[in-house]
C-alpha cells in the first residue's frame, strides 16, 4: 500500500508493480497520476487514519509506505503499529518529525541550532511575540510543499494572514519564526542501525518573491557549502538522528546557512519530494527508493552500495531542476523522447499536457515537470543546461515559451 499517488510517489508506484508487487494507492484524488499505474487504488485522505487503516484491512495489505511526501509518514507509523507491518519510525518519532510544533521542541531541547520562534493561536497578544526579530515567516505546524507560508512585516499582517495560514492546517495554532537571510542546503542519507550516511547535499534555489516564498525551483549537486560546512553538516546531522532517535531508513534534512552560520529549517524522514529517488541513484549508484520497498514489505535490504558510498570521492555535478509555467493555455511542447536524446539528461517528465490550463502559481503543487541534468564538470553542467532549456519549448497560444526556470 502506498499512501499518495501524485508525481511524488509515481516512480515508487511503477517500480514496486515492475518488481511484481500487487501496488495498492491511495489518496483524496480521482485524477491522480498514481492510480493510472497502480494494480488497485482506493480513495482515501493520506491524513485521515481511520479511513486507511479501513482500506488496508479490506484489501490485506502486507506493506505500506509512502515517499517523497511529509505527513503521510505519520500515517504509514499508525497503520503500521496497528497491522503490526514494518515501520521505519515509532508513531513517537513519526509525530516528532511530521508536527513542527514537536520538531521545534526537540531541536531547543538538544541544543540543535534553528531559528527563533514562536507557536501562538488566533487570541495571541503583541508580548507573546516579545524578541522576535521582523520580518517574520509564519507558517502552519502540519503542513507541506510551501503551502501557507508567508513573510510578513507587522503583528497586524500576522493577524490578517492568521486563517490564509490555518486553510492548510488542522491544527488551531500557528507558528512564527523570525526570517533568516539565508542559503538552503538539503542533506539526504540513510540510517542504517541507527547509525547515518548522508549521500547528498544540495543547494536548494528557490523562487524570491514573496508570494512564492520557499517554492523550490532546482537542487545543485555538491553544495557550494560543502568546502566550509561539511565537518558541521555532519555532526548537526548526527545529532539530529541521535536526538530524534531515528533507527533506520531515509532522512531529509534542510539547513540554512548565513550570517550566523548554520541553522535547521525542518527535516523529514523520507525520500525527498524533488526526484530524489530519481536523482540519488544516478549520482551515487544507492537506489534509495527500492530500498524503502524492500524494508516495507519485510524484505532484506541490500546495502553493498549504501556501505561502499563516500561522499568525498563523488566527482559528478548535477542540477534537478523543477520547472515552473507562466500562466496560459499550453498550445505545444516539445516531446520528452527528444529532450532525453540531449546530453547530461538522466531524465525528464512534464506533469501537463497540450491544451491543458496552467493557473498561477500557489505552492510547489504547481511545477510543471522535472529533469535531472548531469555532467562531469561544472562547465559541462552548464553547458547541458543551456541545452536544455534551449531544446524545451512549452509554448502558448501567442507563441510565447512558458517555461519558469532556475
Amino acid at each position: 500500500m502506498i499512501l499518495g499517488a501524485s508525481y511524488a510517489q509515481l516512480n515508487a508506484i511503477k517500480r514496486a508493480s515492475v518488481s511484481g508487487i500487487k501496488v495498492l494507492a491511495t489518496d483524496y484524488s480521482k485524477t491522480s497520476i498514481g492510480k493510472m499505474y497502480a494494480d488497485e487504488h482506493a480513495f482515501a485522505s493520506t491524513f485521515d487514519v481511520d479511513t486507511t487503516l479501513k482500506v488496508a484491512k479490506d484489501h490485506h495489505i502486507n506493506g505500506i509506505m509512502t515517499t517523497g511526501t511529509d505527513q503521510p509518514v505519520l500515517t504509514v507509523s499508525k497503520i503500521a503499529q496497528d497491522l503490526n507491518l514494518p515501520s521505519f519510525l515509532s508513531i513517537h518519532t513519526a509525530y516528532q518529525v511530521t508536527h513542527k510544533k514537536a520538531m521545534k521542541k526537540v531541536f531547543i531541547d538538544h541544543n540543535i541550532p534553528t531559528v527563533d520562534y514562536r507557536v501562538i493561536d488566533r487570541k495571541f497578544s503583541d508580548d507573546e511575540l516579545k524578541g522576535l526579530i521582523f520580518p517574520v515567516v509564519v507558517k502552519p505546524l502540519d503542513s507541506q510543499g510551501q503551502r501557507g507560508i508567508y513573510k510578513l512585516s507587522t503583528i497586524e499582517e500576522i493577524r490578517r494572514h492568521f486563517h490564509l495560514v490555518l486553510k492548510h492546517s488542522r491544527e488551531q495554532e500557528i507558528m512564527v519564526e523570525s526570517y533568516y537571510e539565508n542559503n538552503e542546503i538539503t542533506i539526504s542519507g540513510w540510517v542504517k542501525n541507527g547509525q547515518e550516511k548522508i549521500l547528498t547535499v544540495t543547494d536548494r534555489v528557490t523562487f524570491q518573491e514573496e508570494g512564492n516564498l520557499g517554492i523550490c525551483l532546482s537542487h545543485e549537486f555538491p553544495s557550494k557549502h560543502l568546502p566550509e560546512y561539511i565537518d558541521e553538516i555532519k555532526a548537526v546531522t548526527h545529532e539530529i538522528v541521535k536526538a530524534f532517535k531515528i533507527k533506520e531508513g531515509p532522512i531529509y534534512f534542510q539547513m540554512f546557512i548565513g550570517e550566523e552560520g548554520l541553522k535547521v529549517n525542518e527535516i523529514a524522514c523520507r525520500i525527498g519530494g524533488a526526484y530524489e529517488d530519481e536523482a540519488i541513484p544516478v549520482l551515487t549508484g544507492v537506489d534509495i527508493l527500492q530500498m524503502v520497498i524492500d524494508y516495507s514489505i519485510g524484505k532484506e535490504i541490500n546495502y553493498t552500495a549504501l556501505d561502499q558510498y563516500d561522499m568525498t570521492l563523488n566527482n559528478l555535478y548535477a542540477s534537478i531542476q523543477l520547472f515552473f509555467l507562466n500562466e496560459g493555455v499550453i498550445n505545444t511542447m516539445t516531446p520528452e523522447d527528444e529532450i532525453k536524446k540531449l546530453e547530461g539528461i538522466a531524465s525528464i517528465g512534464y506533469h501537463y499536457k497540450v491544451f491543458e490550463q496552467v493557473r498561477p502559481i500557489e505552492n510547489a503543487t504547481a511545477r510543471a515537470g522535472y529533469a535531472i541534468v548531469i555532467g562531469e564538470s561544472q562547465e559541462q553542467l552548464k553547458y547541458n543546461l543551456l541545452q536544455l532549456y534551449d531544446k524545451m519549448q512549452i509554448v502558448d497560444n501567442n507563441n510565447h515559451n512558458m517555461v519558469i526556470h532556475s
